[in-house]
């Protein structure tokens, strides 16, 4: 082939994948117009229940192996402000440890006190978290389902504030904003919190108000029960359930309350390993649902708009294999093998894609945290450059993650390890309990993958600095956040190899 000819068709791919890249970063700023746009459109409830008239609620706990956090939040849930003869609470546990003794200890203690109170334990996890709540679901008292994660501490208001949204018989679901237990516990939870407000804060308001799909955060949520089997009941052919239910849900015409001024606050995973199976978790889910239903929504009578929406929140974690692709087409261009074009006209398109890919993304989280702490959002833009070097950083395990989609590849749920931690003052409290076999990732493949991608780019990085191009250089160190992920698994599993000081033995 011609070299010319070849030349131009790299980078001609390159441009394509940063054009696929930009939308993206372009959706961040659509999203942020909406909540402005919509902002003052805080839903109200239609009217209110009398207080001799509340509807039962059953609160499910669905856990797996949670007896770090178990009690933390059973204490919660027994303070919630509600009617005790209104009020079961189901504890759906599927542990393979001590937890389940520790289930029937709590059961024992919230009857004691006069509440309805049952643990429901599967030895069969067939459907993980979905297969518990189906068979729950089936059995529970409440006309009303408020589900709760081992990890979360609900406020003692929360019924309060989200059952009379029920008094519209059209609202199917009532969803709370999570908020953060240990936000400053260390840097990995400050981004990921950072992370989080823009998908909470910002998108799920926009999406809500603007009469677009939103979804189940799979947690801190109240549902209509009827609603559940309406849409065909729960379903485990994906890793995100609540995203599936979701869609179904609103496919059938129910309504959708987003309450982001009720924060529900949860423990973030606090090490790199916990956050790389949650992010795994999250990204093959998406890409699952995506197959399984977009082509659904498009033939619904859904809005336009809303159809849009969708299909952007539901493919947009194939920007990870865009990602993974500029990796590869960057390298010739960056060491100067291939020679852009030095017009004006091609400046432009980078200056232009360079804004929607990098500068649309932090305007997107600085205006989440405008919401989310509105006297000190402007604490956290220090941590932004660490935001998009961890988000480049993960594109190698959530590529994966897309490809196991696309390919069918199956996995099991795999549980995020939560210690019960708040601060930095419970660091040597995790050093002991992470002895105790609670883990997420076990494959050498994907740190080495990183670290290897990180070399990589530090030899470009280098390569530019010898050339003189010191811009492009600074603007290729985020990709050196492989680095920082690669190592900190790494570092992690060595760990785990070395025998433990106080048994002698090595975690298996």
């Amino acid at each position: 082939m011609n070299p010319q000819l070849s030349d131009l068709l790299w980078l001609l791919c390159y441009l394509l994948v940063l054009i696929g890249l930009a939308g993206y970063g372009f959706h961040r700023l659509v999203m942020v117009y909406l909540y402005i746009k919509h902002r003052k459109q805080v839903p109200q409830p239609k009217a209110r229940f009398d207080e001799a008239n509340l509807p039962i609620v059953t609160i499910q706990l669905p856990l797996f192996n949670e007896k770090f956090v178990l009690s933390r939040l059973v204490q919660s849930v027994s303070e919630i402000e509600y009617p005790k003869d209104k009020l079961e609470i189901q504890i759906l546990d599927d542990s393979t440890d001590d937890t389940t003794e520790l289930c029937y200890k709590e059961v024992e203690g919230l009857k004691a006190r006069g509440f309805d109170a049952v643990c429901l334990h599967r030895t069969d996890r067939t459907g993980f978290k979905a297969g518990a709540l189906e068979e729950a679901t089936k059995v529970a008292k409440g006309e009303f389902l408020l589900i709760l994660d081992a990890d979360f501490v609900p406020s003692k208001d929360l019924l309060q504030k989200t059952i009379h949204h029920f008094t519209d018989e059209n609202v199917g679901l009532v969803q709370t904003r999570w908020g953060h237990i240990n936000r400053n516990y260390n840097i990995l939870t400050r981004i990921q919190a950072i992370y989080l407000d823009g998908h909470f804060a910002m998108e799920q308001t926009a999406r809500n108000r603007s009469g677009r799909f939103f979804t189940f955060n799979g947690t801190a949520g109240m549902w209509r029960k009827c609603v559940i089997a309406d849409a065909g009941g729960w379903s485990h052919d994906t890793l995100t359930e609540d995203m599936d239910l979701s869609y179904r849900v609103q496919l059938k015409g129910w309504k959708f309350v987003y309450l982001n001024d009720v924060v529900t606050p949860a423990e973030l995973p606090v090490d790199m390993d916990g956050f790389k199976s949650q992010q795994h978790r999250w990204t093959k889910g998406s890409i699952q649902v995506c197959q399984k239903i977009l082509l659904e929504i498009w033939r619904s009578k859904a809005p336009l708009k809303a159809k849009m929406e969708a299909t952007t929140h539901l493919t947009c974690n194939y920007s990870y294999l865009l990602l993974a692709l500029l990796c590869i087409l960057i390298y010739p261009i960056a060491t100067g093998n291939i020679q852009q074009n030095d017009s004006l006209l091609m400046l432009l398109v980078n200056v232009t894609l360079f804004f929607f890919t990098c500068v649309a993304v932090c305007l997107f989280y600085i205006s989440a945290q405008i919401v989310v702490q509105p006297k000190k959002w402007y604490r956290e833009l220090i941590y932004l450059p660490a935001l998009l070097t961890l988000s480049v950083g993960m594109a190698v395990n959530n590529a994966k993650a897309v490809l196991e989609a696309v390919f069918g590849h199956e996995s099991g749920f795999v549980r995020t390890p939560k210690y019960g931690v708040e601060t930095e003052k419970d660091k040597k409290q995790v050093s002991v309990l992470k002895k105790t076999g609670y883990k997420a990732i076990k494959s050498f493949l994907i740190p080495v993958l990183e670290l290897g991608c990180g070399t990589f780019f530090l030899f470009m990085v280098m390569e530019m600095v010898k050339r003189g191009s010191y811009v492009p250089a600074v603007l290729m160190t985020p990709f050196l956040g492989f680095y920082y992920t690669g190592f900190c698994s790494l570092g992690r599993m060595i760990s785990n190899m070395l025998p433990n000081k106080q048994t002698g033995k090595v975690m298996k």
